[in-house]
């Protein structure tokens, strides 16, 4: 980035940080305030919005678990094919302009003549329902720069570049039958942009082309979610985005809608980036630390519309995979492209459809909805166990036991079984102590071939609720801890991302200091208790004298784990060192046991020494 550029982004994040509240329930506490403290740009800065984990603005996507993803855009013309000059065939389908090397002119052309007047939002929008689909991510913008919307930004639009009705607005329509049928609409926007000449020509031009669009899609459409993609490193052209970018952008959006949910691709797909991570096309074998999940997946083996791409994955799998995912505290975005009328492919709707019935039927939808990482419990070879709300366990069995046959369910800590019925029938199920665990045997016949669901009641145990403040907080402007801390403070929890412009405090710098945090922590189960920290640079954790948890060379953000026995009730002490050296800032302190949810270790929990 040019020095006039990295200029303008600095004054750029200071006018956005300066008009932004940002909410502190991990931030510093005062004797005068806990609730929040106004952002300012630079030093006593906290960019740490709230915890993702526990927050009321994340509770409706952390429970709805299962989304509809669309691709739509001008590509969607070609179907997946175009011919060349010369007669030979290149196929793709949103990436088709630049894998298939389509000159710029021509790729306008082919625009010019997109006319998607079979798209029905109340029908694509009611099919997600029938789904059992609780929110929609549609496709905004993608790498191709095509707006989906009437912008005022460009004439590379729908309204204005194609054989569409001008009367239309497809994101409009879509809002209004989400907003009907009471489905959470979110929209997808691409840093990346192969068509806007300012992108190589003038990227600070281009940042305030893409503000202002932004600021167009949240002001008149009121997403929910806005997921980011087109934010690595690459070419063709060169993405100059940088996390600089991103710090801006997030304290930007979150200035136009304090309750927006943001992917963390907004930056670089990173840890401490976003509210939740992205993986893509896969989805991760054990529950996922430091940061909510969603699995984003095709339905086939394409994005967009590809009218050879006939290679479904069976309803069964993709039943199996949100089941799964849900088990493992994740979200599952599923995929469908509309071809160039807008009609959704049968292959799409068959299949969808086929998982909203088993959803809807017997309440086996308490296996997702609501649903999350069962810790008390290890992760069974004949399904997936998930821990629902009012203290149950739902037992998803994909393979279902013979006759009188038991299925063992393995126990991470003492866990009370009190009650066990299968889904969808009212044949006995007999519960009983067995070796590491239980045995499961139910007395009939499978209810559901793709998985049917044994619900199990538990005696949950009672947790030593605390009544702490925070921890003690010690800042010094070097990394050695050397001579008297600058700054003395209550901190309620470890939840800081001060990342480039931010410092604890206007008296330390942004780079190059060091904290401490001591007291007790206090925890409400006792068990074994797994501590992770989130930090850029160095971070080391002690309890009662014992590290735990040492990663003293400099690093980008990273999750670190350490376990540890502790007493329900009991004040253990600790200790937590960090340091910033250069570059970004972030600490944050969670947890995770058989009982307790991962989240920032709440100040309740936390006593300043």
């Amino acid at each position: 980035m040019s020095r006039s550029a990295r200029a303008l982004h600095l004054l750029l994040a200071f006018v956005v940080a300066l008009v932004t509240a940002i909410g502190l329930t991990g931030g510093p506490a005062t004797a005068a305030t806990s609730a929040s403290v106004p952002a300012a740009a630079g030093p006593g800065t906290n960019y740490a919005y709230d915890d993702p984990f526990t927050s009321a603005r994340t509770q409706w996507w952390r429970d709805d678990r299962f989304g509809m993803f669309i691709h739509y855009g001008a590509y969607s013309q070609l179907q997946g094919t175009y011919t060349r000059p010369d007669g030979t065939v290149c196929r793709n389908a949103e990436w088709i302009e630049r894998d298939c090397a389509i000159p710029k002119a021509q790729y306008e052309d082919i625009a010019a003549g997109f006319n998607p007047a079979s798209f029905d939002a109340n029908a694509i929008v009611k099919l997600a329902k029938d789904a059992g689909q609780r929110y929609i991510v549609q496709t905004a913008k993608h790498h191709e720069g095509y707006a989906m919307w009437p912008t005022k930004v460009n004439t590379w639009n729908l309204r204005d570049h194609s054989s569409f009705s001008t009367s239309r607005d497809i994101l409009a329509e879509m809002k209004t039958a989400a907003d009907a049928q009471g489905i959470k609409f979110g929209l997808y926007y691409s840093i990346w942009d192969w068509h806007n000449p300012n992108f190589t020509a003038d990227f600070p031009q281009y940042k305030k082309d893409m503000y202002a669009q932004l600021k167009e899609l949240v002001d008149n459409y009121h997403p929910a979610v806005l997921w980011f993609d087109g934010e690595w490193a690459t070419d063709n052209p060169v993405n100059p985005w940088s996390s600089a970018d991103g710090e801006a952008l997030q304290s930007y959006l979150h200035a136009l809608d304090p309750n927006l949910v943001i992917n963390n691709r907004v930056d670089k797909r990173r840890v401490a980036d976003g509210d939740y991570g992205t993986p893509e096309q896969e989805i991760p074998s054990a529950p996922v630390g430091g940061q909510l999940w969603e699995s984003c997946m095709t339905l086939n083996d394409h994005w967009g519309f590809a009218s050879y791409d006939t290679n479904w994955k069976s309803a069964s799998t993709l039943t199996r995979n949100v089941v799964d995912i849900a088990s493992r505290g994740g979200n599952y975005l599923l995929n469908i492209g509309p071809d160039k009328t807008g009609a959704v492919p049968a292959g799409a709707v068959d299949r969808l459809r086929s998982m909203g019935s088993w959803l809807a039927a017997n309440g086996q939808g308490a296996a997702v909805y609501g649903a999350g990482a069962a810790r008390n419990v290890t992760r069974p070879a004949w399904g997936a166990v998930a821990s629902a709300p009012g203290n149950k366990l739902e037992a998803s069995v994909y393979t279902w036991p013979g006759a009188g046959k038991a299925l063992h369910l393995t126990a991470t800590a003492p866990l009370a079984i009190t009650g066990a019925r299968v889904l969808g029938s009212s044949q006995r199920v007999t519960v009983k102590a067995s070796g590491d665990g239980y045995d499961i045997t139910p007395a009939g016949a499978a209810v559901n071939a793709t998985a049917t669901v044994i619900e199990l009641t538990l005696a949950p145990p009672q947790p030593a609720n605390g009544t702490g403040t925070g921890l003690t907080a010690q800042y010094w402007d070097n990394t050695s801890f050397t001579g008297a801390p600058k700054v003395t403070r209550i901190d309620r929890t470890l939840n800081f991302a001060w990342r480039y412009l931010g410092s604890p405090d206007p008296g330390i710098p942004t780079d190059n200091f060091a904290a401490r945090w001591t007291g007790s922590i206090q925890p409400r189960y006792s068990q074994t208790y797994t501590l992770l920290t989130v930090s850029d640079d160095t971070v080391q954790v002690w309890i009662d004298g014992k590290q735990i948890i040492s990663n003293t060379t400099p690093h980008d953000a990273a999750v670190n784990t350490g376990t540890v026995t502790l007493q329900a009730g009991k004040k253990h002490s600790i200790r937590v060192d960090f340091t910033e050296r250069t570059g970004e800032a972030a600490m944050k302190l969670l947890w995770y046991s058989p009982d307790e949810a991962q989240r920032i270790v709440p100040a309740g929990q936390l006593y300043p020494s």
